[in-house]
């Protein structure tokens, strides 16, 4: 009943981040469409997959969403749906019943095991390293991504060779205008 009354939430939060007609509003819809997949994903029994669907799905998304949409704009969408509202209807009731269905006789049962479980480090480290070394950088480049939104402007040496060369022209024109007399005082 726990996983059947979760799966109705999900659904209610992702039709919620569709129906949202302010983006960060339906951003932070589908980050609670991420967590709660999350702790189905846990329930089920893939422990690090839902860790890093909980960090990266809800969290590191989420953040990178909120800033973008902060950064370009939260306009509402005032577009018109392109296939029929029958046909829409139709193919979410269909995934609706498949959904069901293949959820339906999975029972979730704690993992019984007669062997003592490894450490965590071992878990980590040996069993999962690749698991781990992928959510290390997909936070890394989120955060490098963040960092390049934040930035204000290039930094200091940093421009390119085009605008040095166009710089020098203008201060060679500078000074040759210098040297040249002003026709106002030729007349004088």
């Amino acid at each position: 009943m726990l996983l059947l009354s979760l799966i109705v939430v999900l659904l209610i939060f992702a039709i919620q981040a569709i129906r949202a007609n302010a983006l960060i509003t339906s951003a932070l819809w589908l980050a609670g469409v991420s967590a709660l997949s999350s702790v189905l994903l846990y329930l089920y029994g893939a422990h690090l997959v839902a860790v890093i669907e909980l960090s990266v799905g809800a969290g590191l998304v989420t953040v990178l969403f909120v800033f973008a949409i902060n950064i370009a704009g939260d306009d509402a969408l005032d577009a018109k749906s392109i296939p029929p509202l029958p046909w829409i209807a139709a193919i979410t009731v269909l995934f609706v019943f498949l959904l069901g269905w293949f959820i339906w006789p999975v029972s979730v049962t704690p993992a019984i095991s007669s062997a003592a479980e490894p450490a965590l480090s071992v878990v980590l480290w040996q069993a999962r390293g690749l698991d781990l070394m992928v959510q290390v950088v997909l936070i890394f480049s989120g955060v490098l991504g963040l960092l390049g939104l934040l930035a204000e402007t290039k930094a200091p040496l940093e421009g390119s060779m085009a605008e040095e060369v166009a710089a020098g022209r203008d201060r060679e024109m500078k000074t040759l205008e210098s040297r040249i007399p002003q026709p106002q005082e030729a007349q004088k």
